[in-house]
């Protein structure tokens, strides 16, 4: 019988009355940010990029992304768009960097790194708006180092994953999800959780900050039927990132800072994990995520076009920016280009 991660499990106790779950492996790693920095090469930053082949130094918004893109690394062929997150390092004692690679998660293991992508629906069953053409979002801030309790802040956390769920390599296993990155070993990998909005504004596909178009609900969640804010009265799908840092091999702590604290960093020079973020930038077939929205799909969707993780797994891009990434462990850190803080 199909088990599931806690994720989904929390989602089904919630009433979340249907959605979409599938991997996307990954596409490439490399500095470029075509929502945030469009046309740096590099960007500030490292990404892990998954999804459609279009991906680019410069996305615009009048590009139709189904019509460039000629693959996904997503299991659901119809969905081109891009997805994207900060990338993982391990910081040793003698300051050498190495970068953690992505697992697939628990039932996707067949993928290649990347991610696993959720769009879900409301557990009363209220219909939700696709997201359309040009539309795209960011959530989290790269420069953050702290908590502040902000509605944005309270979507995203970490799960420290156990091996004695059956045994297996990246189980949910026992605990509480933590805002910061875990503090001790993790002997399943550490899973990093983003939720974006589901609220927007029923007009604009983007603004300046690509966060002011969307909001979260005004009380309550989205899953437990939270209204949205007038401003933003148009429900769209809770999309959802999680991606599984495969940080079994760094869980020696005589290779851990001295004074105990955790080794790892994201790609903008942050060690605490409140700086996570993710990118989107829509890129579905025509009306296939309406449909499946329309549909009620719960995880399996016959109404839009799927393939095998196998196929999904070839359609990758070569890196444009040129530099030393995960080639060995690393002394020089100026890819990192935010200092530690």
């Amino acid at each position: 019988m199909m088990r599931f991660s806690l994720a989904f499990l929390a989602l089904a106790a919630h009433g979340v009355n249907a959605m979409l779950r599938f991997s996307c492996s990954e596409l490439v790693i490399d500095r470029l940010d075509p929502l945030v920095t469009p046309g740096e090469n590099p960007s500030p930053h490292l990404h892990q990029i998954v999804g459609g082949n279009a991906f680019n130094i410069t996305m615009d918004p009048s590009l139709d992304l189904p019509s460039l893109a000629t693959c996904t690394s997503c299991t659901f062929s119809e969905d081109l768009s891009n997805y994207w997150t900060a990338v993982l390092y391990f910081r040793a004692r003698d300051g050498t960097l190495t970068r953690v690679p992505q697992m697939g998660n628990q039932f996707l293991e067949q993928a290649t790194g990347g991610m696993t992508v959720y769009y879900i629906q409301p557990y009363d069953g209220t219909q939700v708006t696709a997201f359309q053409p040009s539309f795209r979002m960011l959530v989290g801030d790269p420069m953050k180092r702290t908590f502040d309790d902000s509605l944005e802040s309270r979507q995203l956390s970490f799960r420290c994953f156990e091996e004695n769920f059956g045994g297996e390599a990246g189980a949910p296993g026992t605990g509480q999800d933590t805002r910061e990155l875990p503090n001790r070993p993790c002997p399943g990998g550490i899973r990093s959780n983003i939720f974006f909005p589901t609220c927007w504004d029923g007009v604009n596909v983007d603004s300046p900050d690509h966060k002011s178009h969307v909001a979260f609900p005004t009380s309550g969640s989205f899953e437990t039927g939270g209204p949205c804010p007038a401003s933003h009265p148009i429900k769209i799908p809770q999309l959802f990132y999680e991606t599984v840092w495969d940080t079994r091999e760094f869980n020696d702590q005589s290779q851990w800072p001295e004074d105990g604290s955790q080794p790892f960093v994201f790609s903008m020079g942050d060690p605490t994990g409140y700086g996570q973020h993710g990118d989107y930038v829509f890129g579905w077939k025509g009306d296939a995520l309406q449909r499946a929205m329309d549909a009620n799909c719960n995880v399996v969707c016959p109404q839009i076009q799927s393939q095998d993780t196998s196929v999904a797994n070839q359609c990758t891009i070569p890196r444009r920016v040129d530099e030393a990434i995960d080639e060995g462990e690393l002394q020089d850190t100026s890819f990192l280009k935010v200092a530690y803080c």
